[in-house]
C-alpha cells in the first residue's frame, strides 16, 4: 500500500521549499489577456498565458488556484486547456480547484471524482450550506485538501454569514463544525477573506493550529496583506495560503506580462515573509 503524505504535510513542504505562502490565482479572463495574444491565438491564448505565468512564477509560490468558471465558460476547449494548464504546473507546487462545489449523494461523489480523480487537483473549495455530510465524498480522498467556505471576501458575505445564531455569527458555527470534523478526517481547511481581518483573527484563534486557511481578497479586492498573514498563520507561522490573482497575472497587458507577473509575485512573497517573520522567530 502506498504511504501518501497528507495534504497538510504537502502544503507545509511546498511552503518551506519555496519559503512562500503565496498562491497565484490562474483566472484568465479573456477580456483582460494581452491583446496581442488574443489576436494571434484566439481562445487558445488562455493556455499560452497560463503557461508563461507558471514558468515565470513557479519558484515563488506554494500553490496555484484555478477558478473553474474561467475554463468552463469556454466549453470543451476551455476544459482541455484547464487540463493542459494543470500538467504544466511542476511537482511540489499544489493545485487548488476553486470550484465552490456543494451537493448531496452521488452528485457530490461525481464532483469529487472529477476534481480529484480526472483533473488531479490537490485541493478544492466547497460550500457547506447542505451540511458537512454532503462534503464527505471529498473528504474520503485522504491525501487531498477540502477548503470550506467560512467568511468569504466579497462585500455581500455579510448578508448570510454574519447572521447571529444562538449568540454568534453563522461563520463561526461553520468554523467550529469544520474544526470538529477535521479531528476525524484530517484534511479540512477554511476559506476566510483578507477583506475581513478581524474575522480572520477570530477564526484562527477559534480553530487553533491544525487547519489550513485559504485567504483570498488581497490585491484587486484591497484586503490587508500584513493582517492577512499575521492573523492567518498558525503559531508556527504556517498553514496560511495567501491567494492573489488579478494583481499578479494582470500586472501588465503588454508583451512583458510574464516578467511583470514575476515582479509582482516576488514583491508579494517578500512582503508576506516580512509579515510572518515575528511569529516564526
Amino acid at each position: 500500500m502506498i504511504n501518501r503524505m497528507s495534504f497538510k504535510e504537502r502544503l507545509v513542504r511546498a511552503s518551506r521549499a519555496r519559503e512562500s505562502l503565496l498562491c497565484v490565482g490562474l483566472d484568465p479572463d479573456l477580456e483582460r489577456l494581452p491583446p496581442y495574444l488574443r489576436r494571434e491565438l484566439g481562445d487558445q491564448a488562455v493556455l499560452e498565458f497560463n503557461c508563461r505565468i507558471i514558468e515565470a512564477t513557479q519558484d515563488l509560490v506554494c500553490a496555484y488556484k484555478l477558478n473553474l468558471a474561467f475554463y468552463e465558460q469556454l466549453g470543451p476547449t476551455g476544459l482541455e486547456m484547464l487540463k493542459e494548464t494543470l500538467a504544466s504546473i511542476p511537482d511540489g507546487v499544489l493545485k487548488i480547484a476553486d470550484a465552490k462545489r456543494g451537493d448531496i449523494g452521488n452528485t457530490a461523489k461525481a464532483y469529487a471524482k472529477a476534481i480529484f480523480g480526472y483533473y488531479g487537483f490537490d485541493a478544492a473549495t466547497v460550500n457547506p450550506y447542505l451540511g458537512l455530510e454532503a462534503l464527505e465524498p471529498f473528504l474520503e480522498y485522504k491525501d487531498r485538501g477540502t477548503f470550506v467556505l467560512c467568511r468569504t471576501s466579497n462585500p455581500g458575505a455579510r448578508e448570510f454569514q454574519d447572521l447571529r445564531c444562538e449568540g454568534k455569527p453563522l461563520y463561526l458555527w461553520v468554523a467550529e463544525a469544520v474544526a470538529r470534523a477535521n479531528e476525524r478526517f484530517g484534511n479540512l481547511g477554511l476559506v476566510v477573506g483578507a477583506t475581513w481581518p478581524e474575522e480572520l483573527k477570530e477564526v484562527r484563534e477559534l480553530v487553533g493550529d491544525e487547519l489550513p486557511i485559504l485567504i483570498p481578497g488581497v490585491g484587486a479586492q484591497a484586503g490587508d496583506l500584513e493582517k492577512a498573514v499575521r492573523y492567518g498563520v498558525n503559531s508556527q507561522g504556517e498553514l496560511a495560503i495567501i491567494n492573489v490573482s488579478r494583481a499578479v497575472i494582470f500586472a501588465s497587458s503588454a508583451e512583458d506580462f510574464a516578467q511583470a507577473a514575476r515582479a509582482a509575485a516576488q514583491r508579494l512573497r517578500e512582503e508576506i515573509e516580512l509579515s510572518r517573520r515575528p511569529r516564526r522567530g
